[in-house]
């Protein structure tokens, strides 16, 4: 999907207007947070908080080291 977006002014800002197809494609809709990051090919436009995901990775690694550990607190 290419899509041309048009930096507009807003207020004191700048912003672009998402059209409905493509917030419907990052399943957003208005209020919801948007994450930029950079990439080798420029930037990548997410829903997604990388900072959440690189947690629930340590969080994950954790609960497999301590699975017995867990297990055994779960009682």
């Amino acid at each position: 999907m290419n899509t041309a977006l048009k930096v507009t002014k807003i207020g004191n800002s700048a912003g672009v207007i998402l059209p409905k197809e493509l917030l419907a494609r990052l399943r957003v809709a208005v209020g919801d947070n948007l994450y930029a990051t950079e990439s080798p090919d420029g930037l990548r436009l997410t829903a997604a908080d990388p900072a959440f995901a690189q947690k629930m990775e340590v969080a994950e690694q954790i609960m497999r080291e301590d699975r017995d550990i867990l297990r055994v607190l779960a009682k």
